[in-house]
């Protein structure tokens, strides 16, 4: 269907008003069709880590109901896999849900850089690294695409927080733009080569991403070959013209022709070139092409061939999960458990009410879930009792909270004394991380804390396995036995957590991030949520172990960290420009499998350079038995042994003698080599930098950054006193008092509300309405709202009610009555 000589000719008979619709949504999941030529309306559905395709009212944040579908681990965790095969095969399954279900565009996977612990999102990301974060993103995509469906690298570029997060610039320097936050994207770009891309909400210096011209033109299209089709986040247009302009073929979802009419205009005044339009309308035509496969599957009935083994995923999804739960600590060799290890208590909520994904547009409806606690009472443990230990959403505040806290804390300390071990599960709840809000610390709730104290004070060992899509302080580490974190697994996260706990399986993930003693030793922490109306990215490159390591700043566990039952010895290293060959033996007694980490450092980067120590280079995974030696190759990353010159607005080759180091981990490196390699001098030139030199940037003055970023930055606050516009957002009403004061209020009332029955994930969604710019009122509300109402309520959030009120009446009026009027032909 539609091959290019008919898209061609389909596109040539287009009215531009059907141009122009077919580059905007028709509902909130589908695109237009133009049924007289053969243009088939197609179907784009959430998510990354699961098909979330919703069969009743629809909307973007996962609060009506999905279809039934495998919710696999999410991408924070499956990075800890550091497994690309691993990856694409769950890829793979994505897409034969999707395909199954005639989706043509499956969005996901999530790539953006996890700058920040406290980022809301992080646990739809992979990696603080931009190779491991590329190269895992791009193996899904393969994985995805390789069942007809398109898969969608989100969110380009610089998508860093959620709050503010559709109005939010993102003030980064252009170094740190390339080597730290575009490089993800490159990498999966290139190696994945995705059908579509997703542009993000927020501003990149200043313009916002989706309208970003040498983004989505210059480097996305001409430096990295991309040759798929561009599409908003949901809500995520602001001009659609200058949308078109730089390259976005696709606003999603329908604005019920509003901006439609904006084109059609744009074109006849002459402001847009109908050639801009015809390549887009050209890239959504070759997308529905690229699909074609998927659509003709759609679903079966029951006497056809089934085109979804749901048994077959869930064995896969526990698969991912096992292979990606991480052991953090094991003192004293507590771990594995087994049936030697006498009487088992099961203590906290998170074993019998597993937390196993994220919330949001994220948020899978599962076809099964497995719970730890069932697993474990199926196994060979003798478990003695179970008790939750904690209120799962219970901070400690109220008197309530607190009772209701204490009884089930005395319960839990009780069973822990007639038992030999104690399994400890603790993590995030469903409220703290949610897509359209930041977490705002980094630490467990107090009543795990209270009841982690009474425990470790009784003398029993004790195991804390984790659940949570991003760090936690950690300040029992030291005082449990031992640390077993399973991230987000997905629907088989608990039998995943049994075979690690009792052996059946090796732990074979690593953390994909690293973890600070504390939220103050992230150079962000300072500034990061704080701000209005920009977000300054003064660390620069030193992002996570970038620059924990250049400073020697103690860290709870470094990136790449994660131990195995067994031991591993590395040996006879050698190395090249094109890459690492080194021997890895298993020296334990039990089977297991190792991550080969390989770092570079780069001349004089430990000596006062604006270079990291050490870049993550390259990996490799090997499974040995006991006894067994293998020699493993690690190809090298692209730019192993580049930067970018931000004077030639290019990467450079910085000759010198590198180090090439192999371990285990960022801080545990156990062989190294000396690499030497050619290319022109270049020192940039770092005089009023002295602080990026050092690596010491969580305080970084004002001037310093200034002369990195080559400009002076934008405020970092909202303007104060200045009419709130279309641009702006609902939130900046807060505290002008009148009717959008009341506004702000009754969302800030209905939110806490929410979170005090019990229904966080509804809060948090609540509350996502405080980022939206008003201009999404009109725009998103499925033509019950135009552009006169929405003006008269801008009146009225300005201070001036009754006038307000005056236009917004007979706006209404009018829109009825336009809305009952029968439709030409």
């Amino acid at each position: 269907m539609l091959p290019p000589d008919a898209r061609r000719r389909a596109r040539s008979e287009m009215t531009l008003t059907e141009k122009a619709s077919l580059t905007s949504g028709a509902n909130f999941w589908n695109t237009k069709p133009v049924d007289r030529l053969g243009v088939p309306s197609i179907m784009l559905t959430d998510g990354p880590h699961g098909l979330r395709k919703q069969g009743g009212a629809a909307d973007h944040l996962g609060l009506n109901a999905s279809l039934p579908a495998t919710c696999f681990p999410t991408a924070a965790t499956l990075a800890n896999s550091w497994d690309p095969g691993l990856v694409e095969r769950v890829g793979e399954a994505l897409g034969t849900e999707a395909a199954a279900e005639g989706v043509s565009v499956l969005l996901g996977p999530g790539l953006n850089i996890k700058r920040n612990p406290l980022a809301g999102r992080n646990f739809e990301y992979f990696s603080e690294d931009p190779l491991l974060a590329g190269r895992l993103a791009a193996a899904q995509i393969r994985g995805i695409q390789s069942q007809g469906v398109a898969a969608s690298a989100k969110h380009f570029a610089v998508n860093s927080q959620e709050t503010h997060r559709m109005s939010m610039d993102e003030v980064v320097d252009e170094r740190a733009l390339h080597e730290t936050y575009l490089e993800a994207f490159r990498i999966a770009v290139t190696e994945g080569r995705p059908w579509t891309v997703m542009s993000s909400y927020n501003k990149v210096n200043g313009t916002y991403a989706n309208e970003h011209c040498e983004l989505l033109d210059e480097i996305l299209r001409k430096q990295w070959g991309f040759d798929g089709l561009v599409v908003t986040d949901w809500g995520g247009n602001n001009d659609r013209v200058a949308g078109l302009v730089a390259g976005n073929a696709l606003e999603m979802p329908s604005t019920d022709g509003v901006t439609d009419a904006e084109v059609v205009r744009a074109v006849q005044e002459g402001r847009l070139d109908e050639a801009v339009l015809d390549a887009r309308v050209d890239e959504l035509l070759a997308l529905i092409a690229r699909t074609e496969r998927a659509r003709a599957q759609g679903p079966r009935t029951p006497d056809g061939a089934a085109p979804v083994d749901h048994d077959a995923h869930h064995a896969l999804a526990v698969e991912a999960a096992r292979r990606s739960v991480v052991l953090l600590r094991n003192a004293r060799g507590t771990l594995p458990l087994g049936s030697h290890s006498g009487r088992v208590a099961v203590i906290g909520d998170f074993a019998a009410s597993p937390r196993y994904q994220g919330a949001g547009s994220s948020l899978v409806n599962p076809t099964r879930v497995d719970v730890a606690l069932d697993a474990l009472r199926a196994s060979e443990l003798d478990v003695v009792g179970y008790e939750p230990g904690y209120a799962r959403r219970d901070a400690g505040r109220g008197a309530w909270d607190s009772s209701s806290s204490v009884r089930r804390r005395r319960k839990a300390v009780r069973l822990a004394e007639r038992a030999d071990v104690v399994l400890l599960f603790l993590g995030l709840d469903e409220s703290a991380e949610a897509e359209g809000v930041d977490r705002t610390h980094m630490r467990l709730a107090r009543n795990q804390l209270a009841l982690t104290r009474e425990l470790t004070a009784l003398g029993v060992p004790v195991v804390v396995v984790l659940a949570g899509g991003a760090p936690v302080e950690l300040p029992f580490a030291e005082h449990v036995d031992a640390i077993v974190h399973g991230y987000l697994g997905g629907q088989g996260g608990g039998q995943a957590i049994a075979d690690v706990l009792t052996g059946r399986a090796d732990p074979a993930g690593r953390l994909a991030e690293t973890y600070p003693l504390r939220y103050t030793d992230v150079p962000s922490s300072a500034t990061f949520g704080r701000t209005e109306a920009t977000s300054e990215h003064r660390e620069s490159i030193y992002v996570g172990y970038r620059h924990a390591d250049k400073v020697g700043l103690p860290v709870r566990y470094p990136f790449g960290h994660g131990l195995s039952y067994t031991t591993f010895e590395h040996s006879d290293l050698a190395a090249d420009r094109e890459g690492v060959q080194v021997t890895v033996t298993n020296t334990g007694d039990r089977a297991g499998t190792e991550t080969v980490q390989v770092y570079v450092e780069a001349p004089g980067a430990a000596e006062g350079a604006f270079r990291a120590p050490r870049e993550l280079a390259g990996f490799a995974k090997v499974a040995l038995a006991p006894g067994e030696r293998a020699s493993v190759s690690v190809e090298l990353a692209e730019h192993a042994f580049d930067a970018y010159d931000t004077g030639a607005h290019e990467w450079r080759t910085v000759p010198g003698t590198y180090t090439v180091q192999v371990g285990a981990s960022s801080r545990d490196l156990r062989l190294t080599a000396c690499v030497e390699i050619d290319g022109e001098p270049w020192t940039p030139d770092t005089t009023d930098l002295p602080h990026y030199v050092s690596g010491k940037v969580d305080r970084v003055p004002a001037a310093e950054f200034a002369a990195l970023l080559g400009r002076t930055p934008p405020s970092p606050d909202w303007p104060v006193g200045q009419p709130l516009t279309r641009d702006d957002i609902v939130a900046q009403a807060r505290g002008r008092g009148g009717f959008g004061g009341l506004l702000v209020g009754l969302i800030d009332t209905a939110g806490r509300l929410l979170m005090a029955l019990g229904r966080p994930l509804a809060a948090n969604n609540t509350r996502f309405a405080l980022d939206l710019p008003f201009r999404s009122v009109s725009r998103m509300s499925a033509g019950k709202v135009d552009d006169a109402m929405l003006d008269a309520l801008l009146v009225m959030v300005n201070g001036r009610f009754w006038r307000g009120m005056r236009r917004l009446v007979p706006a209404w009026r009018a829109h009825a009555k336009a809305a009952r009027a029968p439709k030409k032909d």
